[in-house]
């Protein structure tokens, strides 16, 4: 029996994908078990340097699982240990808080839940096909995995609520004249595309790109002395990376630098 969620490696860049086709890659309860464990899998592997996130079959993911729920409204749960949005909040905390580079790669629907989780990523790489709807207003909800947060910070606050109150289906073009697209790529060449950005992004500094993602991410929590004084903080616990010697070394050499991730 396939898995429903894939880890593969390539080089230093580890693709998770869910692998539900038949159901559009919804999430259901052992998806997220399964993407969780990956996630927190990935984060431990030092040899890895780049996560890329994406869906098997055409689509990146339909988001929750409506089957399941309604499966557990008539008392059939097979994961009674595990509350599904609380799973969820958590899963894309796993992925925003994820210390190394972090990348979507989405062909088809990104819907819900699914959205939020790609939106969680640093980058979002869409095929030309791809489609992105908010969808929880469409069943008389507010957003409940972390896109009220997300989408403002990509997009900005009127826009996001014009795709929060709408529940309009937004095509990869217009996703990424939004913002909320990194590059829209041909489908055929989709996986090509994004795995070579990814690779890119997997032979810098590691660690200092870690520490960047932080920095940038959590500065608007603090004032700007707080956030350079933590600047200076992880400046000093960079400077005794392998990565900070050879960039240095690399510039008084006049070359390219050769970054080994630590």
């Amino acid at each position: 029996m396939p898995e429903i969620v894939e880890v593969e490696d390539r080089g230093a860049v580890r693709i998770v994908a869910i692998n539900r086709p038949e159901s559009r890659n919804a999430i259901n309860t052992a998806v997220l078990i399964g993407l969780r464990r990956a996630i927190r899998e990935a984060a431990k592997t030092e040899a890895l340097r780049t996560l890329v996130l994406t869906g098997r079959g055409g689509a990146f993911s339909a988001g929750a699982d409506v089957k399941e729920w309604a499966d557990k409204n008539r008392g059939i749960d097979p994961h009674p240990d595990h509350d599904w949005v609380e799973e969820a909040c958590q899963l894309v905390l796993d992925v925003f808080r994820f210390p190394k580079p972090t990348v979507a790669m989405i062909d088809g629907a990104a819907v819900g839940a699914g959205l939020d989780m790609a939106l969680a990523c640093d980058f979002r790489y869409a095929s030309a096909r791809a489609k992105f709807i908010c969808a929880y207003t469409r069943i008389g909800y507010p957003p409940d995995c972390g896109g009220s947060w997300l989408l403002p910070r990509l997009i900005g606050i009127e826009a996001a609520k014009l795709f929060a109150y709408t529940g309009d289906l937004w095509d990869a073009p217009k996703a990424k004249s939004a913002g909320m697209v990194t590059e829209v790529v041909e489908t055929e060449r989709l996986t090509e595309t994004t795995l070579a950005f990814a690779q890119k992004l997997a032979s810098g500094p590691t660690v200092a790109n870690g520490y960047a993602k932080l920095l940038i991410d959590t500065a608007h929590q603090r004032g700007l002395a707080d956030q350079l004084a933590e600047e200076r903080r992880l400046g000093r616990l960079c400077a005794k990376t392998d990565d900070h010697k050879e960039g240095l070394a690399a510039a008084n050499e006049r070359r390219a630098p050769r970054f080994v991730g630590r």
